[in-house]
């Protein structure tokens, strides 16, 4: 059809753009869930924003400000945080396209420094993974990613160590990542 601009429509094109956004990424799916855990008052839990330093702002008019240039002041931690039934809760969020590994390379040191605090002082702490090509989101605790991290046998978690060591994350249209769940299960909250 080339309605309403009498332009041809190339529906392969279509089809390929619809299909790939039938999956949310892996990052608003977590944000949506955590609406959804904070609207049914379960849990308060957060994107944390990345420190950035504003350099110059673009007056135009003063209601219309633009930022033009900033840079990222400190390397942030981890992506989210925040308290469930008393607990303070900290984790990564990482998508991995790869079908036979998640490379380390993938995680920073100071993020994997941050887990490490987090255990230390009694916090809920782990990775949220999605497989991409396999479409499963594990949630791999940050103790068990640290032992085999310091081993460095490897310079990856292979798929295979993953389905072994990581708990599959279930979704729904209204929890497209319910995370919670194997919280639950996996640190006996």
């Amino acid at each position: 059809m080339n309605y309403p601009n009498k332009k041809p429509t190339n529906t392969k094109q279509k089809v390929a753009s619809t299909k790939s956004r039938l999956g949310m990424n892996l990052e608003d799916d977590i944000n949506a869930t955590n609406a959804y855990y904070l609207s049914e008052d379960l849990a308060v839990i957060y994107k944390k924003p990345t420190p950035i330093k504003i350099v110059k702002v673009d007056y135009t008019r003063r209601s219309a400000a633009k930022i033009v240039e900033a840079y990222y002041n400190e390397p942030s931690t981890t992506d989210y945080n925040g308290i469930y039934k008393g607990k303070y809760i900290d984790f990564e969020a990482k998508e991995c396209h790869s079908k036979t590994s998640f490379p380390f390379s993938s995680i920073h040191p100071h993020q994997i420094k941050h887990l490490e605090r987090c255990l230390d002082h009694g916090g809920i702490a782990f990775i949220i993974l999605r497989m991409a090509s396999f479409d499963e989101t594990y949630l791999i605790k940050a103790k068990d990613f640290l032992d085999f991290y310091k081993g460095k046998s490897r310079k990856s978690l292979s798929y295979v160590w993953i389905k072994q060591h990581g708990y599959l994350i279930e979704s729904n249209y209204v929890k497209p990542c319910n995370y919670l769940q194997v919280v639950d299960k996996v640190f006996e909250m």
